[in-house]
């Protein structure tokens, strides 16, 4: 095992696999899609879908013309009314997106040394770091997908301003794809920070004293 996760081959096909696992999960950020509600006709609020997002929510509303309007709010540090599930996972994602970039840098110096034969402590070191920011990027988002995770299948609302005319709760609440894709996405990350940790300096890269006769 400890060979194979050695070889050049495995070492650049787990860097593409967290490199997908980073975009996609850095791209579900800027979805609105993570929690999905749909609202019926009320006295107080029209009939609608909102797409609630981590950092916007966009609320699609339908009029007796059959036509539908599309209204987008981004959130604002001043926003009191944001539950604490998407308060965390702002700064989880964001933690995240870094982590996983910095995870990538050392990554390519490592993979550097390696094409071109260059067996070093830092070749060492630079995999076990590159494994600690993805591992830590991984269970960063995790966190942030299931606290969203948790909050939809509870049914748990949000006390959306007045202006935005929506409910605390809706009458169908389900989880979107981009929570489908922050969860996908954090699986490849965790599993290669994983095996960035089994990395094994080759012998011909370990230095032996040479001990003079006298």
């Amino acid at each position: 095992m400890f060979w194979f996760c050695n070889s050049a081959n495995c070492r650049f096909s787990v860097f593409a696999l967290t490199t997908i696992g980073w975009i996609l999960s850095s791209t579900s950020m800027g979805l609105v899609e993570w929690r999905i509600w749909y609202m019926k006709d009320t006295p107080l609020y029209p009939p609608g879908i909102a797409c609630v997002g981590i950092f916007r929510v966009c609320i699609y509303q339908h009029h007796t013309n059959s036509t539908t309007t599309k209204f987008c709010y981004r959130y604002s540090y001043q926003d009191t009314f944001l539950p604490l599930e998407i308060y965390m996972a702002q700064r989880f994602l964001l933690t995240a997106s870094m982590f996983g970039f910095f995870g990538r840098a050392f990554n390519i110096f490592a993979l550097r040394n390696m094409s071109v034969k260059i067996f070093e402590e830092d070749t060492y070191n630079s995999f076990i770091v590159s494994g600690i920011f993805n591992i830590a990027a991984g269970v960063f988002i995790l966190i942030a997908v299931l606290q969203n995770y948790d909050a939809i299948i509870n049914s748990r609302g949000i006390t959306f301003p007045p202006s935005l005319q929506m409910p605390f709760k809706p009458d169908l609440q389900e989880v979107g794809t981009a929570i489908q894709m922050a969860g996908i996405g954090a699986l490849p990350m965790l599993l290669t920070g994983m095996f960035s940790l089994f990395y094994k300096c080759p012998l011909y890269c370990q230095v032996h004293p040479d001990i003079s006769e006298t």
